[in-house]
């Protein structure tokens, strides 16, 4: 009894989670393919503002909905990539980019990885000296 329940409860998780992927998914018309294809390249370039770690494409927030719905109607309206990514900047700053460019007020985020890793490789010689003497 206690396995049929639990395949049961298997079977209710899947088709509950793609019920729900699915309807999360927002569905656009495109006159051609290259549109589409720009369309899913510029969201999931795009960081989602109001998620953690998320792109436009994987986002089920609303912002992510108008920011999707807003490179939608951009795309339709003839507008290039860049043109779209610098709106997209130019209103919600470097941090909707998931690769911001090297500037001045971007520069700590560049290069804290790197001076973190410095730390942590003197340390890791530090102290693997002092073990060894």
């Amino acid at each position: 009894m206690k396995k049929l329940l639990s395949i049961i409860l298997i079977i209710f998780c899947i088709f509950s989670s793609y019920q729900i992927s699915y309807a999360a998914q927002d569905i656009y018309q495109f006159t051609s393919i290259q549109n589409q294809n720009r369309f899913q390249t510029l969201t999931t370039q795009l960081r989602c503002l109001v998620c953690q770690n998320q792109n436009l494409a994987e986002s089920n927030s609303g912002l992510a909905n108008d920011l999707r719905l807003q490179i939608y109607q951009q795309i339709q309206q003839g507008k290039s990539d860049p043109d779209i990514i610098n709106y997209l900047v130019n209103r919600y700053g470097d941090f909707i980019l998931y690769q911001p460019p090297f500037k001045a007020h971007t520069i700590a985020l560049w290069l804290t990885p790197f001076i973190l890793l410095l730390f942590g490789l003197s340390y890791l010689i530090y102290y693997v000296r002092k073990e060894h003497t």
